[in-house]
């Protein structure tokens, strides 16, 4: 297998694991994912002679619905992190003020 090939798997893998990390509510696990994404990316990104491979170019085309994927959950999370934020704020403003100014 060429090492573009190979460093895709590993990208695919570590998206499956962010998924697998963002459904559930362990921060650890989600950080630790998300250090893994970085990386293989990162080893994606140094090959940099996959457009030049269709076979690569497919399989980088085929890696964009679990980026999405990722990119929704993370959005959800982020949204209902806020929501509860703000429901703790208007509950107990005076007793813990909030942290982050708006």
């Amino acid at each position: 297998m060429p090492l573009g090939l190979a460093a895709l798997d590993e990208l695919f893998s570590a998206f499956e694991e962010l998924r697998v990390a963002l459904d559930g509510t362990d921060v650890a696990a989600i950080d630790a994912a998300a250090a893994r994404v970085s990386k293989c990316a990162a080893a994606v990104r140094a090959i940099g002679a996959w457009r030049a491979d269709g076979a690569i170019r497919e399989r980088v085309t085929a890696l964009l619905p679990l980026i999405e994927a990722a990119r929704v959950r993370i959005n959800l999370l982020t949204d209902h992190a806020g929501q509860r934020l703000s429901l703790l704020a208007a509950h107990g403003s005076t007793q813990a003020p909030l942290v982050y100014g708006r």
